[in-house]
């Protein structure tokens, strides 16, 4: 079977790669061609992602030499243990387990009062500066940077290294060698703030992942070190794409906009709408079969990689009625934009809270809030793994400051 070259940017800011749509409609289960060269299935419909994502005989790890390695001259990161979305049973339940505790719906509604306050000192900011202004720069990168700092323990000091260094790793275009001292980098950051932590701990959550690890040794600090390069990075660079991307989806939506402003309690389901709608990050649900398998009435072979074609499964005409528009009043909460199964994002509920609390208070405080660029010419991020803006110029009026 010949195999279809897979393109990975999006060609309209709002909508998937016309080609995944033609495979969603002809070739749901479809055999592509990665960027990288290496062949792999897609799938582009929703009940059979959700299918792979639940079922055990696929694979997340990504040493598997069948794994699906979407661009070339990618390698797997070097001197790193295996992450939390790297594990297969049964060793991936237990890990889970240990932090999985920290994001509960409770844990993070405590959180509540905190973000608030970051969220309105970042706008103070926005507004005592000169108008227009970067909102990537003003409030969608530090907001989430700051929380997930202060929830890990990292020094929010040192955001310029961290954030320069998950650019690098997540765009496309960045070298071999050059993604290799990036990960580098994060590494021994994190791991000389883990062994500061060991010394002296925290209240922070990586200072409770030790002392949760029982008897402190090589494994143990490895893992420790591992969960925290993925919750660093996850942590704020997912977020920051979808305040960005929200933001300027609903400036160019002024109905939607209206109807969110006018009631709250719309907020929550605009936020899984807005997620369902851009579906950011959706090859991190990448597998690798390990043994035969038939998916949508095609038969998958061990060794065999899947891509799952996230945004297009989101528009399934099938799952989703018009799957193309955005409609707040939807209340679709079966997307898969946080993936699904055992390795769904652990941080998903934060997530919501910092979008909900962001498009809630960035509107009521700025009412004129308006973009400064014409959307054609915004700079989004089409080299990079998760999709979002590197910069979105706004502008408001000068009374609102």
């Amino acid at each position: 079977m010949m195999a279809s070259p897979l393109p990975v940017q999006r060609t309209c800011p709002f909508a998937p790669p016309a080609e995944h749509v033609r495979l969603s409609q002809e070739e749901p289960v479809a055999r592509v061609e990665l960027p990288s060269g290496s062949t792999a299935w897609a799938l582009t419909r929703l009940d059979d992602v959700r299918a792979m994502l639940s079922d055990p005989r696929f694979s997340s790890d990504r040493w598997h030499p069948g794994f699906p390695l979407l661009f070339a001259g990618r390698p797997r990161p070097n001197g790193v243990g295996r992450s939390l979305i790297a594990m297969d049973p049964p060793e991936h339940g237990p890990a889970r387990r240990k932090v999985v505790g920290e994001f509960t719906v409770k844990r993070i509604a405590a959180l509540r009062p905190r973000v608030q306050q970051i969220v309105d000192e970042h706008i103070d900011a926005l507004l005592a500066g000169p108008s227009p202004a970067d909102l990537v720069r003003a409030l969608s990168l530090p907001v989430p940077s700051l929380v997930i700092c202060e929830l890990l323990g990292v020094p929010y000091a040192d955001h310029e290294f961290f954030q320069q260094h998950t650019a690098n790793l997540l765009r496309a275009t960045t070298p071999a060698e050059e993604r290799d001292r990036s990960i580098g980098e994060i590494k021994s950051y994190i791991s000389a703030l883990v062994d500061e932590k060991a010394a002296t701990p925290g209240d922070d959550l990586l200072s409770r992942q030790i002392a949760l690890a029982g008897e402190w040794g090589p494994q143990a600090r490895e893992d420790v070190i591992s969960l925290g390069i993925l919750l660093l990075i996850a942590g704020h660079e997912t977020t920051a794409n979808m305040i960005s991307l929200g933001v300027m989806t609903l400036l160019e939506h002024p109905d939607q906009l209206a109807a969110l402003r006018a009631d709250p309690q719309v907020t929550p389901r605009a936020v899984e709408e807005l997620l369902r709608y851009f579906t950011i990050a959706e090859f991190a649900t990448s597998r690798v079969a390990i043994q035969d398998v038939e998916i949508g009435g095609t038969l998958i072979q061990a060794g065999e990689g899947v891509v799952t074609l996230g945004n297009t499964a989101n528009r399934d005409p099938a799952a989703f009625d018009h799957g193309d528009e955005l409609d707040f009043e939807r209340g679709a909460r079966h997307h898969v934009a946080f993936g699904f199964g055992a390795h769904q994002c652990l941080g998903q509920n934060l997530a919501r809270l910092e979008l909900q609390i962001v498009f809630d208070t960035l509107f009521r405080r700025v009412p004129g809030l308006r973009l400064a660029a014409p959307v054609d010419d915004l700079p989004f991020k089409d080299d990079a793994i998760l999709y979002g803006l590197y910069e979105l110029p706004v502008a408001w009026d000068p009374a609102e400051r």
